[in-house]
């Protein structure tokens, strides 16, 4: 019998995340981003949206809101940076027309079981206008009227004003994400983000007597002047306030490609094995604290909806990352907000000027996207369950998709024979187990099924550690 391994039981082994420590996407889709081609045009989506209504799925909505105050320098998210709220009003007058063309495509019966606030900041509009913006959206989709939904929103506590998590707790939300990244004073400074433990546990403390079901936290390792010393500070106060999610990302210094982290020098970040150190330290003090580990950067506590729906077998993917509703179609609006509808992704316009253009035209902003045929389908199947699960039964994928895996994946397998003979997986002819060493390099895993990376396209990807 083979051996029962834990979803949530990890080993670090800084041996084996050296040797495997390489660029790869983070697979909040397959194919990912970069496949994405100009050739898929707002027609093309269109036909999806209207298909979908064939076999009507629930729906996500994304929306995003790319404002910020000022920027934080490690940042690498598509944003509009401005001290001037009034910049933010003919975005969302588009916005609310972006969502009515969108509303038209897709039949009012299916209800929104998922929505999503992103940027940017989006507590940087004012409060009429998020009554406004969740007014409008109402009258074209179909929310909830309970709190059963997943609706959630990311908040900088820097903007959070008197009265705003009752106002965000009124029009619908119920989960809450908040930056945080570091509270060490230098560190906060050579990234520009000045922000205080009381303003960020006040926050906390508020949403919880609000009743937001889930509260996360973000931290970056790897950004100038860390040392195991310093986030361990960062890492206890944290874990004394409990927050129900952590997402502890690896910062990817790439300065040619995100301008302002030009401002932050190479010099001061922490050496690549100081890095490793305070990873395995963020490890070891979660899991002591009770956290679970999900997969790639996240944590949550034992009774938290992600690491419940991971133990049931339901957990999921997608742009926002893990997430408990697979079965629903992704509507996403705003300035480059990339959907998932039907067998395909699109994404909108990218810049301000081209988007508010798109709709004054009476066009969907719909930039780029892809179809996905019967392969991409079958990998995206098997990447998305590696990376939740960590586990991949032959057989179901067979029957499912139709092949015989042997055959189509003997390539592949012949990859995974390596990874196994390195402890990172157990493989037989029924199943792929990724053991407890592999799974902080699940990443490594996935990109074997990934077919776009055999083809050794020019691609450009945030270290996997």
């Amino acid at each position: 019998m083979p051996e029962t391994i834990s979803p949530h039981q990890l080993t670090f082994d800084p041996d084996l995340i050296r040797r495997y420590d390489k660029s790869g996407p983070r697979y909040t889709s397959y194919p990912t981003a970069v496949q994405f081609h100009a050739g898929f045009t707002e027609a093309d989506y269109r036909a999806w949206a209207q298909r979908s209504n064939e076999t009507p799925r629930p729906l996500s909505l994304y929306f995003h809101l790319p404002f910020c105050d000022t920027v934080c320098f490690y940042c690498a998210c598509n944003k509009v940076v401005t001290k001037d709220r009034q910049r933010a009003s003919p975005y969302l007058g588009r916005l609310h027309r972006e969502i009515a063309m969108q509303g038209q495509l897709f039949d009012h019966s299916r209800t929104v079981e998922q929505l999503h606030w992103g940027g940017g900041t989006p507590t940087f509009i004012s409060h009429e206008e998020m009554r406004e913006l969740m007014t409008v959206t109402r009258e074209h989709f179909r929310l909830r009227d309970d709190d059963l939904g997943e609706y959630g929103i990311e908040v900088d506590p820097r903007e959070i004003r008197p009265e705003t998590l009752a106002q965000l707790r009124r029009l619908g939300f119920n989960r809450l994400s908040m930056g945080v990244q570091d509270f060490e004073p230098a560190v906060q400074k050579a990234v520009n983000r000045l922000q205080s433990e009381a303003e960020t546990f006040a926050v906390l403390t508020q949403a919880r007597a609000l009743g937001f079901r889930s509260i996360n936290m973000d931290l970056i390792y790897g950004l100038p002047f860390q040392t195991v010393e310093t986030f361990a500070r960062t890492l206890e106060k944290i874990i004394n306030a409990g927050p129900d999610r952590l997402s502890v990302f690896n910062y990817a210094h790439l300065p040619e490609m995100f301008k302002p982290q030009r401002r932050i020098r190479a010099e001061d970040l922490p050496a690549p094995q100081e890095k490793l150190n305070i990873l395995q330290l963020t490890i070891e003090r979660l899991t002591r604290a009770g956290y679970v580990y999900i997969g790639m950067d996240h944590f949550a506590r034992p009774d938290d909806e992600l690491a419940v729906a991971q133990r049931h077998g339901t957990l999921y993917r997608n742009f926002q990352g893990y997430s408990t509703h697979a079965e629903c179609d992704l509507v996403a609006m705003g300035m480059t907000a990339i959907g998932m509808v039907g067998d395909c992704y699109s994404q909108n316009l990218k810049t301000q000027e081209d988007y508010q253009a798109a709709i004054d035209a009476g066009r969907l902003p719909v930039m780029r996207g892809i179809t996905l045929d019967a392969d991409d389908k079958l990998r995206r199947a098997i990447i998305t369950q590696l990376i939740c699960h960590f586990a991949l039964d032959l057989k179901t994928v067979e029957r499912e998709h139709g092949i015989r895996f042997a055959d189509y994946f003997a390539a592949e397998l012949a990859d995974l024979q390596a990874m196994q003979q390195d402890g990172l997986l157990e493989l037989d002819e029924a199943s792929i187990r990724v053991r407890p060493a592999g799974k902080l390099l699940i990443r490594n895993v996935c990109m074997v099924f990934d077919r776009y990376l055999r083809h050794k396209q020019e691609q450009r990807f945030s270290k996997v550690i």
